[in-house]
């Protein structure tokens, strides 16, 4: 019978419109990930016979691209494996862990470029433009087709949104290097190969810096942007049963995974209401706040203490006019 049930739920998890989802953005990423080799074998070989830096930094900025994409693949593998063992939340941050790495690669280019453009600028030598405009053309028109290709799946996965920072980036890096191109060609000005680097160099950093950013919040455990926790805070208070809410906590496991936890003290005198009011406040917060993992622990307010007496008013009444007699 349990056999019977794990390969249902294989064979259900197959045909799911999430694992539908999510075999469709593999077949994306391998394919741009293909495309993008393709092209940076041909970029790099250029940019080296043709001596052009900013060439040869679009074609650094391309291979980050394709490790960002590999990087992508592996990390939708594993978070795709379900939870178990110490794993209690499976393995869904590693999307978040790959977006973080893919922000801080872009940086560390942003760095490179900038270096050799300084070193470039200070030991100038002879650039090709017709080669180098001919490959640049070529770079853009890949990288156009690689965000039609992106975009459409990056609204709620911020892995996805990293791998398309740096296409963009680079697009961008494409249209610099032709404009190089043209002036190099046209009137041989090499700086403009030095100055479309750096353009290029600060594009890329200034991109990064929201995904570094987003991820970081994530594993610091920040609320999401989009929920105040005050407002979540009122909502619940706004239930005349509750009287009191205590440690509410809200964070990120993953791009579009949000948790909530919190201890409420509420006036409610049979079990049966209770589980009536949890039910309400979960519901209410997931249509207001799109919440969907909540674990809500509630309490009755405590009993007040027993006043102790004094030891006078202990005393037993009889033994009191007993002794009253005698004296």
């Amino acid at each position: 019978m349990m056999f019977s049930l794990q390969w249902c739920g294989c064979g259900c998890a197959d045909d799911s419109p999430e694992m539908l989802q999510i075999q469709q953005k593999t077949k994306i990423l391998w394919l741009t990930a293909g495309l993008l080799t393709c092209f940076f074998i041909a970029e790099w070989s250029v940019g080296l016979w043709s001596q052009s830096l900013s060439l040869q930094a679009d074609a650094g900025h391309m291979f980050s691209d394709i490790t960002a994409l590999v990087i992508s693949l592996f990390a939708s593998y594993l978070a795709q494996k379900p939870a178990k063992g110490k794993a209690t939340f499976g393995y869904q941050r590693v999307e978040v862990l790959a977006a973080l790495l893919n922000g801080l690669t872009l940086l560390a280019i942003a760095t490179f470029i900038t270096w050799e453009a300084i070193q470039r600028w200070q030991h100038p030598g002879t650039i090709l433009g017709l080669p180098m405009l001919v490959v640049a053309v070529t770079g853009l028109i890949i990288n156009l087709l690689n965000i039609s290709l992106l975009h459409p799946h990056t609204h709620n996965d911020l892995n996805l949104r990293g791998a398309l920072l740096h296409i963009i980036a680079d697009t961008a890096s494409s249209v610099g290097v032709i404009i190089a191109a043209v002036v190099i060609h046209l009137w041989d000005w090499w700086w403009a190969d030095v100055a479309i680097s750096l353009v290029v160099a600060t594009f890329t950093g200034v991109s990064a810096l929201p995904l570094v950013q987003e991820s970081l919040k994530i594993f610091l455990e920040y609320a999401p942007k989009s929920i105040n926790p005050v407002e979540v805070e009122i909502l619940i208070q706004s239930f005349p049963q509750v009287m009191q809410v205590e440690k509410l906590h809200i964070w990120t496991i993953s791009s579009n995974k949000v948790m909530l936890c919190a201890n409420l003290t509420v006036e409610c005198t049979t079990n049966q209401e209770r589980d009536h009011l949890l039910n309400k406040l979960q519901n209410h917060i997931q249509k207001t706040f799109g919440i969907t993992e909540t674990t809500l622990q509630l309490a009755a307010p405590p009993k007040p203490a027993n006043i102790p007496l004094h030891p006078l008013f202990n005393q037993d009444l009889s033994l009191m006019l007993a002794a009253n007699k005698s004296n």
